[in-house]
């Protein structure tokens, strides 16, 4: 049987149709509800890889205009059933190929990144980048772990910062003690802005 690609549409619309979504909160974490306690203004905010799409009512509330985007059919009916008239903040669309309408303030990251397969994080790099204003910033979840299996696929230590670094200036680092079963005691919340 050949390997499943969890860089294509197919692989994650099976694990929706079939209910297989361990990586799935069932809700908004505590560290995010913090963040849009203390940010000020709107901002234009992109959800990648949104899957069920539970934080951008969270954004909504807040009052931010947030698109969310999902590249398997599945997630995006799941998250515009559970959104009710949020759904159009939903949209079906691939985060590398996909026109977004950028630029965007903020890119929200929870269990996109290491849902990639390895060789597709450069890429998650520059397209970030081109998607953000010159003041914008990467902010959410990331996943550490030094196995190589996955999804989802950790990150080694030091990675992140050779990633993001020629790009982005870490400026927020915070333990997230309570992760889901699947991410816990390996999850940070970070945000890192354009330099």
């Amino acid at each position: 049987m050949p390997r499943q690609d969890a860089s294509k549409p197919e692989f994650w619309e099976k694990r929706f149709r079939e209910n297989f979504t361990p990586w799935d909160a069932g809700g908004i974490p505590p560290a995010l509800e913090r963040f849009l306690e203390t940010e000020p203004g709107r901002l234009r905010v992109l959800i990648p890889g949104c899957g069920s799409g539970y934080e951008v009512r969270a954004f909504a509330r807040a009052g931010h205009d947030v698109l969310a985007i999902d590249f398997a059919p599945a997630a995006v009916e799941r998250a515009k059933k559970a959104l009710g008239p949020l759904a159009e903040r939903v949209r079906l669309a691939d985060f590398f190929e996909s026109d977004l309408g950028a630029p965007f303030d903020l890119v929200y990251e929870r269990a996109f990144l290491c849902s990639l397969p390895r060789p597709l994080r450069p890429r998650y790099v520059e397209r970030t980048r081109k998607l953000l204003t010159p003041r914008g910033r990467l902010a959410g979840f990331f996943f550490f772990e030094e196995g190589e299996r996955g999804p989802p696929f950790g990150l080694k230590p030091g990675e992140l910062e050779a990633l993001l670094g020629g790009h982005f200036e870490q400026t927020s680092d915070a333990a997230v003690h309570d992760s889901i079963p699947v991410f816990s005691g390996k999850e940070r919340w970070q945000i890192w802005a354009v330099s």
